[in-house]
């Protein structure tokens, strides 16, 4: 070598700086994102919902009762039409104990679809007489969270 030569390229110390402060941004940025991509996922579920309480009273209003689990995702007039969820991240199903006087649809996190550890919302659903509800995953009320 040369007297005076520089040298180009990073030292080992360098790069270990680089690599620790990328992994304090990653600790510190990926939970933040997660929560808002749950949260902006989460409209998956009160849009379909929305569509089910629409979708029974049209069916009150032709067949005299309101639709129930099985009739869910039969097409019109025998059902509601409504398979599932737009981006499937949720289960939908309708529950009542009797459909003459009322319904109500739940949405809950469908498996392996990204949403199942979202536990600030586990549970969402509407009544026919449009009443909102959430819970988390100890059945606590979070309709504020949840229903945003």
């Amino acid at each position: 070598m040369r007297a005076g030569a520089r040298y180009q390229g990073f030292s080992l110390i360098e790069l270990l700086v680089v690599v620790l402060i990328v992994g304090i941004i990653m600790a510190i940025g990926f939970p933040a994102y997660r929560q808002y991509v749950q949260r902006a996922n989460r409209v998956d579920a009160t849009a379909a919902l929305l569509r089910i309480a629409a979708a029974q009273e049209r069916f009150y209003l032709q067949q005299g009762s309101y639709a129930s689990n099985a009739q869910l995702g039969l097409p019109p007039p025998a059902g509601l039409g409504i398979d599932g969820t737009e981006r499937g991240y949720y289960t939908l199903s309708i529950e009542s104990p009797d459909l003459v006087i009322g319904f109500t649809a739940v949405a809950t996190p469908a498996a392996g679809e990204g949403q199942e550890d979202d536990d600030n919302c586990q549970r969402f659903s509407v009544n026919e007489q449009g009443q909102r509800e959430a819970e988390d995953g100890g059945g606590a009320a979070t309709l504020d969270l949840c229903w945003r």
